[in-house]
């Protein structure tokens, strides 16, 4: 039984970057590809050892080098999928991003036969069959467990704002959901997703990790999917919240500003500021309404007395934070108006085009 313990949190500031992408053919359509381009024939260079693949044939997530300097991040990024990319070329595939593939119809694709896949299929049944989502995740490095476990916490009322600027899967098997994105529901449909509970601290998490495996709700601890946590393996802190990003720029400034608000939250913590408790309702509700309304939502403050816009939040952690990550994000053409401005105009051949990476 695979567990971690408080001795991986020990370095703090450093950062990975996992991306979740699509293999689809020339067309920009859904293809099964793993086996040839996870297993037959592994890439070598920034790639080695750091590609894999989820649920489908047709899903594959990319790690980033551990990446000392943020200011390296969007090259590194840039690095990753280029090398992804040429790696697909060479056995005739391309590669897509999105939340949602648009057109991917869960029903008529292969799901992966790795065991740990068929396992969940067979334990989580239909969540899991139609789960094609695909992800950013975001890890931090941080050097005390407690530490950790405390930001994770208060993270929770900044990933609602996340997902706003994020969401980029507003089609799902072909039609528009009416949702900013989609892939938060979907995704939320498994076990052990969405927001967590607030920990005392990370006795308590570890606790709960550990007996979650004892007790067989899970086989391992990457199946607790929550947007936030410490991960007890890596020593960092995880956010899994925003949708997996077409533009590698926007990638890098969500990496930017999870870097800065992290680092933010850890000196207050070191100054011995007690933290908030918010409730899990008000997270609930204020993750919905980024998930329907996107840039149009409104979020509920955490002492419930007010609401503030999408807008005001980047305004105000602009201000508060040295960086105009989530300002440069705010400015450029949003993923999901962005999808369904190319369907309203050119339809899903021109959609499914936009979203390969060149």
């Amino acid at each position: 039984m695979e567990l971690g313990s408080a001795d991986a949190f020990d370095r703090m500031g450093t950062l990975g970057v996992e991306e979740e992408f699509y293999i689809v053919d020339e067309r920009g359509r859904p293809t099964s590809g793993i086996s040839d381009l996870v297993y037959d024939s592994p890439p070598t260079g920034i790639l080695e050892d750091r590609i894999d693949h989820e649920l489908f044939q047709f899903t594959i997530e990319t790690q980033t080098p551990l990446i000392e300097d943020v200011g390296g991040v969007e090259e590194v990024i840039r690095d990753v999928r280029a090398a992804l990319v040429d790696h697909a070329a060479e056995h005739g595939y391309r590669i897509a991003a999105s939340g949602l593939h648009p057109t991917a119809e869960w029903y008529e694709l292969d799901h992966a036969t790795k065991p740990r896949y068929t396992s969940q299929l067979d334990r989580i049944q239909y969540p899991q069959h139609r789960n094609t989502t695909s992800g950013l995740h975001v890890h931090v490095g941080v050097d005390d467990a407690d530490k950790a476990t405390w930001i994770a916490n208060e993270l929770r009322w900044y990933l609602p704002p996340l997902l706003s600027l994020s969401a980029n899967s507003p089609f799902w098997c072909g039609f528009d959901t009416g949702l900013s994105s989609a892939r938060a529901k979907i995704f939320e449909a498994l076990p052990n997703t969405g927001m967590p509970t607030h920990f005392a601290d990370f006795e308590a998490y570890r606790r709960f990790e550990r007996r979650m495996v004892e007790l067989g709700s899970i086989e391992d601890r990457g199946e607790l999917w929550y947007d936030v946590r410490p991960h007890t393996g890596h020593g960092t802190v995880e956010i899994r919240t925003p949708d997996a990003q077409t533009d590698p720029a926007a990638t890098a400034a969500f990496v930017e500003y999870v870097h800065a608000l992290v680092a933010d939250l850890a000196a207050r913590y070191e100054d011995g500021e007690s933290g908030t408790d918010v409730r899990r309702e008000l997270l609930d509700a204020n993750k919905w309404h980024a998930v329907r309304y996107g840039r149009d939502a409104s979020f509920i403050t955490p002492e419930a007395e007010d609401t503030i816009t999408l807008e005001e939040f980047v305004a105000a952690e602009t201000d508060r934070l040295a960086t105009d990550a989530l300002r440069r994000l705010l400015d450029a053409e949003g993923g999901t108006a962005r999808q369904r401005r190319l369907h309203r105009e050119s339809g899903f051949d021109a959609l499914c085009e936009s979203l390969c990476l060149a």
